[in-house]
């Protein structure tokens, strides 16, 4: 499907192309098909390579890309899309969430970072949010073991992502950053 397939919305603007990014299946087939349903025309890819590619056959004007794809950084595909195409709406969805990635995300030129679970109305939400429209802040702050694990995220990203550079800023043993690497943020 082309742009043109669909009637303009006046929140999608003249360009509905929508590129997903993300390796779990029935996770893309849902979405895809939610975002169809809500006048995108969307592209799905399954990995990095195959993001890239649609990218450069025809750059969309929104994408939703997840963080950690099985071959590679969703934050690749946000690159891609920025060189191609300057002004599209690209969304960070990932299990993963943290600041550092967060922030490394909207420096790239993403406009938000979602955490997952998202369902579509937060994700379209999200893509035709106007600069006017503020997110309202979360109703409950971060534990102790979740500032710890931002912390963390932030140094390892600092490190460009280096486990044994991190493991040795932070006084730790690299197999244990490694472990605490590997699992969910906590909440």
């Amino acid at each position: 499907m082309t742009p043109e397939d669909f009637a303009a919305d006046p929140l999608l603007g003249d360009d509905a192309s929508l590129l997903l990014v993300d390796d779990d299946k029935p996770f893309l087939t849902r979405l895809a098909r939610a975002m169809e349903g809500r006048g995108f025309a969307v592209v799905s890819a399954e990995s990095v390579e195959e993001a890239v590619g649609a990218v450069k056959h025809h750059a969309p004007a929104y994408a939703v890309v997840d963080l950690r794809l099985a071959d590679g950084n969703g934050l690749d595909v946000v690159s891609a899309i920025r060189d191609k195409r300057p002004d599209a709406r690209i969304i960070i969805l990932t299990g993963y969430g943290n600041i550092a990635t967060a922030v490394t995300a909207v420096k790239l030129g993403a406009i938000d970072y979602l955490s997952k679970p998202a369902d579509a109305d937060d994700i379209y939400a999200a893509l035709t949010r106007t600069g006017d429209d503020r997110v309202a802040p979360p109703e409950n702050p971060m534990s102790a073991d979740r500032v710890r694990w931002e912390h963390i995220q932030r140094v390892y990203e600092m490190c460009e992502r280096n486990v044994s550079e991190t493991a040795r800023r932070l006084n730790m043993h690299r197999r244990t950053l490694q472990r605490i690497l590997a699992k969910r943020a906590p909440r």
